[in-house]
């Protein structure tokens, strides 16, 4: 399934990254053949299969929650980039 460079850069407008022409090329043909693959994945018989969540037979993986105290405002706040008063200050990503 061919990918082309008007679609790549749609994707790349979503992920708000910015590509080079060269890029744009080269990831046009990989998503093109990441998509072929799908594309044989799918010719595949699976009749019989049964459906799975993980391979290894893991029933999960997750610690129990256990409840605990919080860290305070200020210790959470050290490593901020930035922070205005006691909450992280981030870039706004919605338009209104």
């Amino acid at each position: 399934m061919p990918i082309d460079r008007d679609q790549v850069e749609h994707i790349a407008a979503l992920a708000r990254i910015a590509l080079t022409d060269a890029e744009k090329e080269a990831f046009a043909r990989q998503l093109s053949d990441i998509l072929d693959q799908f594309e044989v994945l799918q010719t595949l018989d699976t009749a019989g299969v049964e459906p799975t969540a993980h391979v290894a037979g893991l029933d999960t993986v997750l610690r129990d929650d256990e409840p605990a105290d919080s860290l305070d405002a200020e210790d959470t706040l050290l490593n901020a980039p930035r922070r205005r008063g006691d909450l992280f200050q981030v870039r706004a990503v919605l338009d209104e």
